[in-house]
């Protein structure tokens, strides 16, 4: 891993959808900071956050990371960052079956306002929480629902610590193995960002009002 102020190779940027609870923020300051907020408060908007490192290809990447609110209000505010997105987490909570349901809204949401062919990870949070009795999705079911959908998937605890360095990192490198090295799709808008492209994305976005 790399400070953020290192220079990169290409810019990816991230963002993570789903309703509200679900673990978004907490998933993203576990990721960045290594750390389980004290306080969990609503987003409000969107929030930015950025991690500088290298993938298995030896590509230097940073990872500009917009985490975006689930409340139907900020529905305007959130779609507008999802331009030039090329990879999503879209988080449901596995006690909480109506935001495992309400994930396809989020799919076709993001389908329809950003790249159609943005690589997307389907991401199962509060398995710690999860016993016989409380979890209302199983495993299974989300990993056919996310086979049939054509997305990646995984399960992961923001306060346990489980599996979220590992949901970005597989994320981050099947984006690079099939859009980066992938001829045909090296001149696509927003597949890995660089140069003058990438500070001029981080320039409009990071002016913009959340």
């Amino acid at each position: 891993m790399e400070s953020h102020s290192e220079p990169y190779d290409q810019l990816f940027k991230i963002v993570l959808i789903g309703d509200t609870g679900v673990g978004k923020t907490c998933i993203v300051s576990r990721y960045i900071k290594g750390v389980f907020p004290k306080k969990n408060s609503a987003t409000i908007g969107v929030e930015f956050a950025a991690k500088n490192l290298r993938l298995k290809s030896g590509l230097r990447v940073k990872a500009q990371i917009w985490d975006t609110a689930g409340q139907e209000r900020y529905l305007a505010i959130t779609t507008a960052h999802y331009r030039r997105a090329i990879g999503a987490l879209v988080v449901y909570d596995i006690c909480k079956r109506e935001s495992f349901l309400n994930c396809e809204k989020w799919i076709n949401d993001m389908k329809s306002q950003a790249d159609p062919e943005i690589t997307i990870m389907l991401v199962g949070n509060k398995v710690d929480s999860a016993t016989e009795e409380t979890r209302q999705v199983q495993k299974q079911e989300a990993a056919e629902y996310a086979s049939k959908n054509k997305v990646l998937f995984c399960e992961t605890s923001a306060l346990s610590d489980i599996n979220v360095n590992g949901a970005f990192e597989q994320l981050l490198n099947t984006i690079d193995d099939v859009k980066i090295h992938n001829p045909q799709n090296n001149n696509r808008i927003g597949i890995g960002l660089k140069g003058v492209d990438a500070e001029k994305l981080e320039e409009e976005d990071n002016g913009c009002s959340c």
